[in-house]
């Protein structure tokens, strides 16, 4: 029994939010939300910003499942609680980003005459600074892996950029390509810099080159595929280049 009880970090959330919300459940995603964008280095149009696949928001709710996420986070953005962008480089990509109108929120707390915000200690304002409003602060609420951990890429991570590299030039080719699981894309690609130790920039030069042979075009439709057969790439490319190339180009990296 003693398992049930408490020995790793609480999610808390204040009564008072719960019962605005009619949920402890969409209270606890608020707060959740209000967490991450204190820690967010995302700034987009004067505000911090956070991006959450549902997968990623279940390890932090593993008794809610990605649907009932997904519709508690539709219903908070009707509320006016969410605000919802999308600042993907990629066209194709729907990721959704968040931020809180914490204006909203306020009044929220107003018409249930609260004289505190309901869900924290801090709130990022338009210049993505932190403004302090309340002198009891709440515990952390989560673990302390970051939202752009190993398991999480963003537009800005190098892995992320390879992956939707790849996915742009297949597109190019076959519009109708299914949208692939570009986490997993992304994941591939850091394991071939980390595990294999290839460089992000050679893999981004190799999937140009790649998508530019008739061949194999046709067989690098993912980035596990680019992945393994890394070394049959660069081999062939290193076959194949002239024997004019001028200094300081990609073609250097063959010696």
């Amino acid at each position: 029994m003693r398992s049930l009880l408490i020995d790793e970090p609480p999610l808390q959330v204040l009564p008072s939010l719960a019962v605005s919300l009619d949920s402890a459940d969409k209270a606890l995603i608020l707060q959740q939300i209000h967490y991450w964008l204190n820690r967010s280095n995302n700034v987009r149009d004067g505000f911090r910003w956070i991006y959450n696949s549902a997968a990623k928001w279940h390890e932090q709710f593993p008794w809610l499942s990605e649907k009932t996420i997904q519709r508690y986070l539709k219903d908070l953005e009707k509320r006016g609680l969410l605000i919802t962008g999308n600042y993907n480089k990629a066209k194709f990509d729907r990721t959704k980003w968040y931020r809180i109108d914490y204006d909203a929120l306020d009044n929220l707390g107003s018409a249930l005459g609260l004289t505190v915000p309901t869900i924290g200690t801090e709130r990022p304002n338009g210049m993505g600074l932190t403004v302090p409003t309340n002198t009891n602060r709440l515990p952390e609420t989560t673990n302390n892996k970051r939202p752009n951990s190993k398991t999480e890429y963003g537009p800005d991570d190098q892995p992320y950029k390879v992956a939707v590299h790849l996915l742009t030039r297949i597109k190019q080719r076959q519009p109708d390509f299914k949208d692939p699981n570009l986490q997993k894309w992304a994941n591939d690609i850091r394991l071939a810099h980390e595990r294999d130790h290839r460089d992000y920039e050679k893999l981004d030069w190799l999937v140009d080159w790649s998508q530019d042979n008739s061949f194999w075009q046709a067989n690098i439709l993912s980035a596990g595929k680019l992945r393994k057969k890394y070394d049959t790439l660069m081999g062939q490319a290193e076959r194949n280049r002239p024997t004019n190339v001028a200094p300081q180009t990609r073609e250097d990296w063959f010696g």
